[in-house]
């Protein structure tokens, strides 16, 4: 089975997976996949993006822009996107894609759909569909065709890079 193939599960079961918490309810007890250390040495950078070529998703905070990266190029993107807000900013560091779902509701904000879900980071930070003219809770909003673009390119144990 290929490093991406859809059918891979994740190598942790997160309590969103078993379906004991909603997005954004994990505080400290949920699993992360935050990396601490650099870029390995020698992870060129990918032209035009603030990320190495070790993620597969990129996301500039300051720019509010994202793209896809594909063999150290980008293959989608700069794409434009909101994130999260005062008191409710969206991470930055190393993630790995964690788990995804297609049509993700959120237990924590009244049920609000959260469509192509790909979550990557503790506390049910998740690239999906949204409004982008608004902050998020923390996740990072995308259009509606470039959120299916997300979800259908990113893997579980895909690197996210949030500079």
């Amino acid at each position: 089975m290929g490093k991406h193939s859809k059918t891979r599960r994740p190598r942790v079961r997160t309590a969103f997976a078993a379906g004991l918490v909603g997005a954004g309810t994990l505080g400290s007890a949920g699993v992360g996949h935050a990396e601490s250390a650099p870029a390995p040495a020698g992870a060129a950078p990918v032209a035009g993006t603030p990320c190495t070529a070790a993620a597969r998703a990129c996301v500039d905070l300051g720019a509010k822009k994202a793209w896809l990266i594909g063999d150290g190029k980008v293959v989608r993107g700069p794409v434009p996107m909101s994130s999260g807000g005062p008191g409710h900013e969206t991470p930055r560091g190393d993630f790995r894609v964690e788990w995804k779902n297609k049509s993700h509701r959120s237990a924590e904000f009244n049920d609000a759909p959260m469509p192509f879900a790909v979550f990557f980071a503790p506390g049910g930070i998740a690239f999906h569909e949204g409004n982008l003219s608004t902050p998020s809770a923390g996740c990072v909003r995308l259009s509606t065709a470039d959120a299916s673009a997300f979800y259908d390119f990113l893997q579980v144990d895909d690197r996210v890079q949030v500079r």
